[in-house]
């Protein structure tokens, strides 16, 4: 149930990466550094140690040191060598700074200034020592983790020299010293992962892209919790730990809506449940080509699609929404995929509506849905199957309203007389005289062979007689004919799912080539 690993926290502000460790759990996200800690002994001072090494004829103080003043980073110990004085102190790490030599203070000391001192400091050499938690990957530490084989950074050179002290440094003494081994009453110290920040992962949002541009991190993203609190930039080694870790926590933070979703709809009725809800990115109307996005949460519930910038928590929030529609007058279209061979698929719905989107943004995975007089909102998510989930959420909580509603009923006018146009499941299209109630004209859904319209309130419905096979021109003008449209849309499109659900499920864009990458 616990996924651990080893990753980088990206700092772009100094634009170093430090080494951290991940843990994962259905419900948190924890973020470890690296410490060294007193496990026994009465030590307060943990951050400060001062060690006493005594030079040994054969392999001197037994560490090498890296870094300096010169790279913007402490001198720190880069290698500490097996049975020799620094080892058997028991109180040095790799990844320690050098604060202090024999009382002098070393911390804006060059790399030569600190290896001259160190060299030249007499058979006992006393260091004060504090772990350096957020050591630069660039130092290329090795991790030296407990747990299995994680050191990603052994075997990799480091631009930085590394000064070995395991030489003979300038010994006076020449007989053998006794080794700096540690005292029996002395504290003990022991290098562990401590755990520094933890990221709830209820209603949780990942972005992978860098902020206020389209612009993709590479093997990158971020977490960030209902609060905001955010675990700033994870770096991974490769793009396929970036992808399973992306994939592992997208998965969880899934399965926490879901729960969320389960506890919401014990409070609803069955006809006000919760079918889907989640994070996405918001394209921002009217900006230019940078393609400002930013994060909206959205949720299909009962006969509505709702549109909030935060999660709705209690039952009150839903009416705090920024934008409520009817679920009939909807259109949900996909635009954009990113396939296995990186190019793009420009997707069309089976009953290909004309869009005019530009599509020159570098997102995959983007859908919009259509609203009434003409408007739309243009989405983006992270993940190819958080696309075919919205795919198929929409489509059901649609479908499912169509056949709560049973029926729609729109005002409209021709040549001057007030008429009603009924949208039936069962019956299909009535048109009506709105005063007298007499019925103009009726025909099935499988008798509407075409449409066009004018793009602002007028459109022609071309029906087939059943007897003549003549076809039928209507005219109909609606103060929202987009709306109108989309109803009639999602009333066949239902009718058609009840009567060859596979139907249907063929024409899933976003399933279709998600399944098959």
């Amino acid at each position: 149930q616990t996924k651990t690993g080893i990753a980088l926290l990206y700092d772009e502000v100094s634009e170093n990466a430090y080494d951290i460790r991940l843990k994962l759990t259905k419900e948190v996200l924890t973020i470890q550094k690296q410490d060294v800690v007193c496990v026994s002994g009465s030590d307060h001072s943990a951050n400060h140690r001062t060690v006493t090494l005594r030079r040994q004829p054969v392999g001197g103080l037994g560490l090498s040191i890296k870094g300096g003043a010169e790279h913007k980073v402490p001198v720190v110990i880069s290698k500490i060598f097996k049975d020799q004085a620094a080892e058997q102190t028991g109180m040095l790490f790799i990844g320690d700074a050098i604060i202090q030599v024999n009382g002098i203070n070393v911390e804006s000391a060059t790399h030569e200034e600190v290896v001259h001192l160190l060299r030249n400091a007499g058979d006992e050499v006393t260091i004060t020592v504090q772990y350096l938690r957020e050591a630069p990957s660039f130092l290329k530490l090795p991790l030296g983790s407990p747990g299995p084989s994680s050191d990603h950074s052994s075997g990799t050179s480091s631009p930085l020299f590394d000064s070995g002290l395991h030489l003979n440094g300038n010994s006076t003494n020449t007989a053998p010293s006794s080794p700096s081994s540690p005292i029996a009453n002395e504290p003990k110290y022991e290098k562990r992962w401590l755990d520094t920040l933890s990221v709830p992962l209820s209603m949780a949002r990942i972005s992978r892209y860098k902020t206020g541009t389209d612009k993709l991190r590479s093997n990158a993203f971020e977490v960030l919790a209902l609060d905001g609190v955010s675990t700033g930039i994870l770096q991974f080694y490769t793009a396929q730990e970036s992808a399973d870790w992306l994939r592992a926590m997208s998965t969880n933070i899934s399965d926490l809506t879901l729960q969320n979703m389960k506890m919401a709809n014990k409070c609803c009725s069955p006809s006000d449940q919760v079918i889907h809800m989640g994070w996405v990115n918001e394209r921002l109307e009217g900006t230019d080509s940078s393609q400002l996005y930013k994060f909206k949460f959205l949720a299909l519930k009962g006969s509505s699609f709702y549109i909030f910038s935060t999660p709705p928590v209690s039952t009150l929030d839903w009416v705090r929404a920024e934008k409520i529609y009817n679920l009939c007058e909807v259109l949900f279209k996909i635009h954009k995929l990113w396939l296995a061979d990186d190019c793009w698929l420009q997707a069309n719905l089976y009953l290909g509506i004309h869009q005019d989107f530009d599509l020159e943004d570098q997102r995959p995975y983007c859908f919009s849905v259509m609203v009434g007089h003409g408007k739309s909102h243009y989405f983006n998510v992270e993940l190819g199957s958080e696309l075919a989930m919205w795919e198929k959420s929409f489509q059901r909580a649609i479908f499912l309203e169509v056949q709560r509603t049973g029926s729609k009923t729109y005002m409209c006018s021709w040549q001057g007389d007030t008429l009603c146009f009924t949208v039936d499941f069962a019956l299909g299209f009535t048109c009506f005289d709105s005063k007298t109630k007499n019925v103009l004209w009726r025909f099935k859904f499988s008798q509407l062979k075409g449409s066009s319209d004018d793009g602002k309130t007028r459109v022609k419905l071309l029906f087939q007689n059943v007897d003549t096979k003549q076809i039928e021109t209507k005219e109909l003008e609606f103060q929202d004919l987009t709306a109108v449209l989309h109803c009639i849309h999602s009333f066949i499109a239902a009718k058609v799912a009840s009567v060859d659900p596979v139907f249907i499920d063929s024409q899933s864009i976003a399933r279709k080539y998600m399944y098959s990458n």
